[in-house]
């Protein structure tokens, strides 16, 4: 076994973690650039570290999970949630249940919550959100970003719902975290609640092995209510989407049948 195996079996008795279903090179070649950033000379050594430091722990979790996001990513896809699918549910019931799976650091949950506010009143709306990193969870319940997330939020979305703070940081308005629930939650290893409406998922998948994809589509699938939609990022279309029970329903976006 060599020395970045043992790294994986380790982290995996640690925290549950199964790194050998990310793609292994990307993976690898991530976390060895990490590791030789902090001065470790092999993985055991770093391994022996982040148990020991919770900050070094944070930021492995971090680069594992690759915390990139921002409001309204592909702002074109977020119109087919406003425009079309939220519009399509509530013609048939008058709440909506929703999941932002992966949800990074909260950038995707209060986007949900914007859009869904604008056919909802705060008090109706529930937005459920989770990721594997502790650390990506408390920046989302902070709700501080700086400037540069908000390069794609409707101007007159940034008045309504941030107030802009010191040193081009912007806090989102306590309404709109007031509507999302946020917990730790391993995608690949742990139960996922069911009966969504929605469930976002984005630029997440991609990093997993074929295998693992197959089982979180699975998962998403059994997830979802009959009619319910799964939204996957803009590098992640699903070639076969009948082998899940899904029907293609806009580009990105899979229907359970």
């Amino acid at each position: 076994m060599d020395d970045f195996d043992l790294f994986m079996e380790n982290i995996y008795k640690y925290t549950n973690i199964d790194l050998t279903k990310y793609k292994r090179p990307q993976m690898q070649r991530r976390l060895t650039a990490l590791r030789d950033k902090q001065g470790f000379k092999d993985f055991k050594s770093y391994f022996e570290a982040l148990q020991k430091d919770q900050n070094l722990f944070h930021e492995f979790l971090d680069r594992m999970t690759i915390n990139v996001s921002e409001f309204f990513r592909n702002p074109n896809r977020w119109e087919v949630v406003e425009k079309r699918l939220i519009p399509d549910v509530l013609k048939k019931q008058k709440k909506i249940k929703v999941w932002s799976a992966a949800c990074s650091t909260g950038e995707e949950p209060y986007t949900l919550v914007m859009i869904l506010n604008q056919f909802l009143p705060f008090h109706d709306i529930k937005v459920m959100a989770s990721d594997i990193d502790e650390g990506a969870i408390t920046r989302a319940k902070k709700g501080v970003y700086h400037q540069r997330s908000l390069q794609f939020v409707p101007p007159a979305y940034v008045n309504k719902y941030f107030k802009p703070l010191d040193n081009q940081q912007y806090a989102i308005s306590d309404e709109v975290k007031k509507c999302v629930t946020f917990k730790r939650h391993n995608l690949l290893e742990e139960p996922f609640d069911n009966d969504f409406d929605l469930i976002v998922c984005r630029n997440v998948i991609i990093y997993f092995t074929e295998q693992a994809k197959d089982l979180l589509y699975t998962k998403f699938s059994n997830a979802l209510k009959p009619g319910g939609v799964l939204f996957v990022g803009s590098t992640e279309q699903i070639f076969n989407p009948q082998s899940f029970r899904f029907t293609t329903y806009d580009t990105f976006f899979y229907q359970r049948v």
